[in-house]
């Protein structure tokens, strides 16, 4: 049975308007500065405080490669917050040259592609986070269903929108994103 997705909205509009956030944070373990570096990411703290905090860190701290690419990818984050779109995107990339496996920096990382309208590179960079097993996954499918919808792929857009509510069922704007589409069977003959 062959099934085509139709979007209701114009997807230029919703491309732009629905842009994610940086949402997944990378913990750091202990007590110290990266740790505080890390909850100001989680739990969206003042970014400007964070960032000063992460940036301690990275001076001031002695890290492990692991925990300094995690500050990295958690500074990124508040950066980000603080619409410093260049600057967080360098954070994301020094943090995955020192550590390749964390996966919510390839999530966050292609939340701002999707801001610069990269998004070839913004669903290259969802699909390793999501093949590393980012840990909100739900936050990969959703904002990589954005990327694919900015670049006319809808039934993948409208797939990964329903995987993201699968993974989390109170997914608002999952759910949101879903009620724009309907979908209309093909009849066998192709009209």
């Amino acid at each position: 049975m062959n099934f085509r997705i139709l979007s209701v909205i114009a997807l230029s509009a919703i491309a732009v308007s629905a842009a994610p956030r940086a949402q997944a944070a990378v913990t750091v373990l202990g007590n110290g500065v990266a740790h505080s570096c890390f909850e100001f990411a989680e739990f969206a703290g003042n970014p400007t405080d964070g960032v000063a905090t992460c940036t301690f860190a990275l001076e001031q701290t002695t890290l492990s490669v692991k925990d300094r690419a995690a500050t990295y990818i958690n500074r990124g984050i508040l950066l980000a917050r603080n619409d410093q779109t260049q600057n967080a995107l360098a954070d994301y990339n020094r943090g995955l040259t020192m550590d390749a496996d964390l996966g919510e920096g390839y999530v966050d990382r292609g939340a701002i592609m999707i801001v610069l309208r990269r998004y070839d590179d913004a669903v290259a960079d969802f699909d390793k986070g999501i093949s590393l097993g980012a840990n909100r996954l739900q936050i990969a499918y959703y904002d990589r269903a954005i990327a694919d919808e900015a670049l006319g792929n809808i039934r993948a857009a409208y797939e990964d929108y329903k995987k993201a509510a699968e993974i989390q069922p109170d997914f608002a704007l999952a759910t949101q994103q879903l009620a724009r589409f309907r979908v209309v069977r093909k009849a066998a003959d192709g009209s």
